[in-house]
């Protein structure tokens, strides 16, 4: 258990030398000379990468290539469903959308931030700090070089720890020329879909390829230029032929997300309630909606494959959340700490009244709680509510008639706009999703907390059900509203004038919405993430006084951390799967599970070449008893040696609690292991070109 900050493995040294650590901690980290950290790179911001050569080869998961690879393919070059391998550097396609950084050193300013906020109050805390981090960054990057900090090459980047407790600056080197050089199909790099997801067994060649690119002097770039060159880095990894066997050591560096390890009970009872299970409910209205016009199309299907994938993905998570926090009794665990420490804060004026003013906070907002879902995955998740809510955020301006004002608006948000796919065939799929999340909205959310739009609508379109009238009133909104329409919305916003819109039905219905949100319950959700962050604050820095000798991980922001532990199964499944159970799954009737004709050919010639296990068998993926969450996807798996033996790429089913709780037992990271990439490349790929460039080691 634990995301471990690297400036500070020096605390976890002794305990993973003894697991099977052979490196010191100056090799993991070190600011002065190459180490492990200069091969790891944050990918697009919501991924990790590794550099495995001398030319800035770069691995990451598929499903984090997965928006470049959709973007780069067509119905003409489908390289999503065909898989594509560049035999040279002239060859690999430039992925106009992705970045990577990689960290070039940290710094603690916990004593620089917290000076600065002494006699602040809780109301301007957030605001107030918002400023201390942009003078920090800007000092510090302007002083290291203020050309590459202006244009976005050199980042810093200010972020909280321990609810507050903590204060760390990160340096990074981020580049933006960055290409793909490779991937296999998405009947392997997907393979079992959304019904294997978070699950094990698994079988997915969850893997893709990038190179990124610098200019002359080995300096990243703000841009794709055809002159850049392959870049140098300073540290790579070696890739491991060994081999994996259960007990073995294994860490996992990377940039993990998002946890909420130090949550109160009330804030896991909310989330597995409430909160978790409208998100689902949400997002299947979506996924069903787009699958019917996916199925009857390939542009449609490559078009909304990536947005599809993205929301699928934790769909299925915030499904698997829920159980799995009431299936483990964590509201309980969190009570019982709670209990324990009441008890020892009995006579402590700043801790013992805090649980309970903790519990009172959260009677007050949880009937109020689902205005911010609805409103965030609901109400904006239409694209006609995203275009109209662009039309919406003018009006001040268009009211006095400020079109310089509104013009400085409409450039910022014109890019965002133009990638609606408001295509006519998603649009028809936009209306079904905007009637069936009105329908849920009024059977969830009391009437006392609904606009009065709603009364209006059921009165005015009335139908035999209120779902009837709600696809009645969508039936005009995307006939007549100027947002129904990308090229009508881009023309209104080029020259946004408030007599046309003031009575657009699609406008009238973001208003109502937007003005009820912010109105009656944005200030009352304020008031209370103001009170829980100050209650978390103090009882973060309580638990440390509680506990003194305990070493503390901080919650994943996607910093860079590490976790360390073992190849390890749990209850009765294998710790490995192999490609026998690829093909014992595959099924040319369902698309998760269709694999490609040549790989059933390799697999019966049992053609693995020097990938294969002692027993002739290939090696797909492993288990893991390492700490992860989401951002960790693509990290590697390093071996004693810090050798990469595989990719994390997900995490199982029967810990999808891990965000607030880890569960020794059961919590795994499932990986992909490295000599099924090796083969997929060389094998099925006959992209050796590739393999040649790593440093492979025995």
């Amino acid at each position: 258990e634990g995301m471990w900050l690297l400036a500070y493995l020096d605390k976890n040294y002794k305990d993973m030398k003894a697991k099977g650590l052979k490196l010191t901690p100056k090799q993991l980290y070190d600011v002065n000379q190459a180490c492990t950290k200069d091969a790891i790179g944050w990918f697009g911001g919501g991924c990790t990468s590794e550099i495995i050569s001398s030319k800035g080869l770069v691995l990451t998961n598929h499903h984090c290539g997965y928006s470049a690879i959709a973007s780069l393919s067509s119905t003409s070059d489908n390289i999503l469903d065909n898989g594509f391998w560049a035999k040279s550097m002239n060859e690999e396609r430039s992925a106009k959308d992705i970045s990577l950084a990689i960290v070039q050193r940290m710094d603690d300013i916990t004593l620089f931030i917290t000076s600065q906020l002494k006699g602040v109050a809780e109301k301007d805390r957030a605001s107030v700090l918002a400023k201390i981090y942009t003078r920090y960054q800007d000092s510090i990057g302007k002083g290291m070089d203020s050309m590459m900090y202006k244009n976005k090459t050199l980042q810093v980047r200010c972020f909280e720890f321990l609810k507050g407790n903590a204060y760390y600056a990160f340096v990074y080197k981020r580049f933006y020329d960055v290409r793909l050089v490779g991937t296999p199909p998405q009947s392997i790099g997907k393979f079992g879909g959304e019904t294997d997801n978070w699950m094990w067994p698994r079988h997915t060649g969850d893997f893709s390829m990038f190179r990124i690119y610098s200019d002359s002097l080995n300096n990243p770039t703000s841009e794709f230029a055809a002159s850049n060159k392959a870049y140098t880095p300073k540290s790579f990894l070696s890739v491991s032929m060994k081999g994996v066997k259960e007990g073995d050591f294994a860490m996992i560096m990377g940039f993990p997300g998002r946890t909420n390890r130090y949550e109160f009970a009330q804030g896991v009872k909310l989330a597995s309630d409430d909160v978790d299970p409208v998100i689902v409910a949400l997002r299947d209205i979506r996924l069903k909606a787009w699958k019917e016009e996916m199925n009857k199309s390939d542009d449609v299907r490559l078009k909304m494959s990536s947005t599809y994938a993205s929301i699928a993905n934790y769909w299925k998570f915030f499904d698997g959340e829920s159980l799995q926090l009431k299936k483990l009794k964590v509201f309980e665990l969190k009570s019982g700490q709670e209990v324990a420490f009441t008890k020892w804060a009995k006579g402590k004026p700043e801790y013992e009244n805090l649980i309970s003013d903790v519990n009172k906070a959260y009677e007050e907002y949880k009937p109020i709680a689902l205005q911010r879902t609805f409103l965030s995955e609901g109400i904006m998740a239409p694209y006609i509510m995203q275009a109209a809510a662009a039309g919406y955020s003018l009006e001040e301006n268009m009211k006095k008639n400020d079109m310089a004002a509104s013009q400085k608006m409409v450039a910022a948000m014109m890019p965002g706009i133009s990638e609606l796919p408001m295509y006519p065939d998603i649009m028809r799929a936009d209306k079904k999703i905007f009637a069936q999340i009105l329908n849920k909205y009024y059977t969830t959310i009391p009437v006392s907390q609904q606009p009065a739009l709603i009364k209006t609508i059921l009165e005015k379109y009335q139908g035999a059900t209120p779902l009837e009238s709600f696809e009645k009133y969508a039936d005009d909104m995307y006939t007549n509203s100027v947002f129904s329409n990308k090229d009508r919305t881009i023309a209104f916003l080029q020259n946004p004038v408030w007599d046309v819109i003031k009575d657009d039905i699609g406008y009238k219905h973001i208003a109502a919405f937007r003005e009820n949100y912010n109105e009656k319950y944005k200030p009352l959700i304020d008031s209370f993430n103001m009170k829980n962050a100050a209650l978390g604050r103090t009882y973060v820095k309580g638990m440390m006084e509680m506990n003194p000798k305990v070493n503390m991980y901080p919650d994943a922001n996607s910093t860079i951390r590490l976790t360390y532990g073992q190849v390890q199964g749990y209850n009765d499944f294998p710790f490995m799967t192999d490609l026998d159970g690829v093909v014992a799954k595959h099924d040319q009737n369902n698309p998760e599970f269709m694999v490609p004709e040549k790989l059933l050919e390799l697999h019966k010639n049992k053609d693995y070449g020097r990938y294969a296990l002692k027993n002739g068998k290939l090696p797909v993926a492993f288990l893991t008893n390492n700490d992860i969450t989401g951002g960790n996807s693509g990290s590697p798996v390093l071996d004693g040696n810090g050798h990469i033996i595989g990719l994390a790429f997900d995490g199982n089913w029967e810990a999808m609690s891990g965000n607030y709780v880890f569960d020794q037992k059961l919590k795994r990271t499932i990986c992909v292991d490295i000599r099924y990439v090796l083969w997929n490349i060389d094998k099925l790929g006959n992209a050796p070109n590739i393999v040649d460039e790593m440093t492979l080691v025995n």
